[in-house]
């Protein structure tokens, strides 16, 4: 398998060449020359480790340490139970995928802790290091630093938005008294912090001397590690393959749903694909009109993973819309906003606000005794709207309620209950750096504080 920039104007890579890199050297993001398609009778009967094998063996086939670091993550230790993403039926046709049983409590664990092995393998086998550089509007950024922390060789320097988070989502980064761990608190939102990425990758000469890495969905090897929990949904919520299925997907950066839409690729029965945005809704008008139209600025809610108005991963599906044209995509991404004819086969799209999130967790609770966090109830709203007869329904949970218990408190009037072993998490010592949204302050710590 090689990967191909989506501008276009960067050399095809292997697997392992592009697990380091992050962005490509042309500032556009690694896809596969071609998606590969699988067998669903093949699959069908595989638990989660052999499952994430099968699927990630066609993307990575150039890491012989795969099925170990797959054996070493996908563990009931990391992740609760052998289901490692158990299927909640509320009532017939109508699912729940648990995503945020992992050391985190969020979705994002299923791919960060994978990656966390892969960059240690392939950094022992290099015999290099790394300085990985994320933003964070929320999960990603403990996700990743939960994975990373203690290990050789890696150094984390997470971007996040100052005072943006929930107190829960703060303490669980700022928290963390590694020495491979910096947390760097951005007076500007999370699309500031994600510029500040993109323009620290964009100087090559400091990239390559600092050895940067990145985390973030720009990095392949999370989409690839998220199509498999839609392999493991589908088998599920269905007795047989010829049977379509549609998942609702909160989504702000793009890649939790991409992973979807490269899972139907592959083959994978995907009748719908549903994204739900909360306030922040670039996305939800792009799949309505065709228009993207970045705000200039996230707006704060009560879903704050997903306050994000520039969504890097829709690039990749916007590639795929141009028909590979690298040329044509990066003229249109250098516009501030663009129109495109959308297809809307295989999408749906809608909005959630912190009204109809509130109502939600509400209805859930009381129809069904179970509570969700805010972004999973953006998406039973919308996934709900979007609910055909006959069509089992695939919510893709994305936190536990724990994380979010201001927003629990309002809705049931009562906080959330807490997993062991986060009881005092917000009276732990804190340790981060304020800085403003400048890519130079960035680039001075980290060649202050780089492995």
């Amino acid at each position: 398998m090689r990967y191909v920039s989506t501008r276009g104007e960067a050399p095809a890579q292997r697997f392992s060449k592009i697990l380091l890199e992050g962005l490509a050297p042309d500032g556009g993001l690694y896809v596969p020359e071609e998606f590969p398609r699988i067998s669903l009778a093949e699959l069908r009967s595989k638990d989660y480790r052999e499952l994430a094998k099968s699927i990630l063996a066609c993307f990575m086939d150039d890491i012989p340490s795969l099925p170990g670091i797959v054996e070493r993550t996908y563990t009931k230790e990391n992740f609760q139970s052998e289901e490692i993403t158990p299927l909640r039926t509320l009532e017939p046709g109508f699912h729940i995928l648990g995503l945020s049983n992992g050391p985190t409590l969020a979705f994002k664990d299923l791919a960060l802790q994978l990656l966390g092995g892969l960059f240690e393998s392939e950094l022992q086998r290099q015999d290099t290091s790394l300085n990985i550089l994320g933003a964070t509007s929320g999960d990603t950024g403990s996700a990743a630093e939960y994975a990373m922390r203690g290990r050789k060789n890696i150094s984390v320097f997470m971007l996040s938005p100052h005072g943006r988070m929930s107190a829960f989502q703060r303490a669980q980064m700022y928290a963390l008294q590694e020495a491979n761990i910096h947390n760097l608190a951005v007076e500007g939102t999370f699309d500031d912090c994600q510029d500040l990425v993109k323009q620290v990758n964009a100087d090559a000469p400091f990239k390559e001397r600092y050895r940067i890495g990145a985390v973030n969905s720009i990095n392949w090897a999370r989409i690839a590690a998220q199509v498999v929990y839609y392999f493991k949904g589908y088998f599920s919520a269905t007795a047989d393959n010829d049977q379509e299925v549609s998942f609702a997907v909160p989504s702000g950066n793009f890649g939790n749903i991409y992973a979807g839409y490269v899972a139907r690729c592959m083959g994978l029965p995907i009748r719908r694909l549903i994204l739900a945005t909360n306030e922040n809704d670039v996305l939800e008008e792009f799949f309505r009109s065709g228009r993207y139209r970045p705000r200039g600025g996230a707006q704060a809610t009560s879903s704050p993973s997903m306050d994000i108005s520039r969504a890097s991963n829709l690039e990749r599906y916007v590639f795929e819309l141009l028909e590979r044209d690298g040329a044509a995509l990066k003229r249109l991404f250098q516009k501030e906003e663009f129109e495109l004819l959308v297809s809307r086969q295989g999408f749906a799209a809608g909005r959630s606000t912190h009204a109809d999130r509130i109502a939600t967790i509400r209805a859930v609770h009381g129809r069904y005794g179970v509570t969700i966090d805010p972004h999973t109830a953006d998406g039973v709203k919308v996934g709900l709207e979007h609910r055909e007869p006959g069509v089992p329904l695939v919510c893709l949970e994305t936190a536990q309620p724990a994380k979010f218990a201001e927003t629990i408190r309002e809705a049931l009037g009562r906080d959330p209950a807490r997993p062991a072993g986060f009881e005092d998490l917000e009276r732990r010592p804190q340790r981060f750096e304020v800085l403003p949204p400048d890519a130079g302050a960035v680039k001075r710590i980290i060649a202050r504080c780089a492995g």
